[in-house]
């Protein structure tokens, strides 16, 4: 499938699902406290999914053949870079870090966005890692402007990665996103200046840097889904749906 242009209607239906997705992920944000499950995280963004009357766009999908996802929440603490799978007898510990990363569709729309939060104090290297990838989401958003290329993005937060000593994960990127969570194009967290395909106005993105202290190599558990750093070293992911207009980037995934 090719790229899809959105109006400004369906940006707008976007902006609907969007504003749904931050306040999931600012109910979970709150609720990341020692002692907390990551199975309870997950029933809290459920709550707010039928309060909403939207559909999780995580629960049930199957991609490739693997076995279907179970939850409406991805939970990824400390070394987990994405798609950590709630669970009930997994609670969180004073000093981890966790990537909540939420989706959701309402009226024929999706948007996707996550965030790395601290449970309670957290290390110094890991409250710079955290700060640092929401930094990179932030530089490839800045470049998200027609005529700009997609290996601007990638560049962006490629240079801050390389500047901080960051491994980039380059098995997993984002996507763009409309009517299905995952549309074309890929967007890769690496790339080169003026490459790759030339943004335009009716774009939407799904940005998502992964960056980790280590070499970004990573792995799939047995689960088919749990994806982990190789040397077991942390990761943070940051994202956010975000429009190409012609007055610049606008973030569909903001409350």
């Amino acid at each position: 499938m090719g790229i899809i242009l959105k109006t400004k209607e369906e940006l707008a239906r976007m902006r609907e699902a969007g504003r749904l997705v931050a306040a999931v992920l600012d109910a979970v944000e709150a609720a990341c406290v020692p002692g907390a499950t990551t199975a309870q995280l997950n029933a809290i963004a459920a709550a707010l999914l039928d309060r909403f009357r939207a559909r999780s766009s995580f629960l049930g999908y199957q991609p490739g053949g693997v076995s279907p996802y179970p939850a409406v929440l991805c939970t990824s603490i400390n070394e987990v870079v994405v798609h950590g799978i709630p669970d009930q007898g997994q609670a969180l510990r004073e000093g981890d870090i966790i990537s909540i990363d939420f989706a959701c569709q309402k009226n024929g729309y999706s948007a996707d966005a996550a965030r790395t939060v601290a449970v309670g104090v957290i290390s110094a290297p890991a409250r710079a890692l955290l700060d640092d990838t929401r930094l990179a989401l932030e530089a490839a958003i800045r470049e998200c402007q027609p005529g700009k290329h997609l290996g601007d993005l990638g560049a962006a937060i490629e240079a801050l990665a390389r500047e901080k000593g960051y491994g980039i994960v380059r098995d997993f990127v984002g996507h763009g996103i409309g009517r299905e969570m995952h549309e074309a194009p890929a967007i890769p967290n690496y790339g080169r200046r003026g490459a790759g395909l030339k943004l335009q106005e009716g774009m939407v993105l799904a940005i998502e840097p992964m960056l980790t202290l280590g070499s970004g190599a990573v792995r799939v558990l047995k689960d088919d889904w749990t994806v982990v750093t190789r040397e077991g070293g942390l990761s943070a992911h940051w994202e956010h749906s975000v429009a190409i207009t012609k007055k610049g980037p606008r973030i569909l995934t903001l409350a």
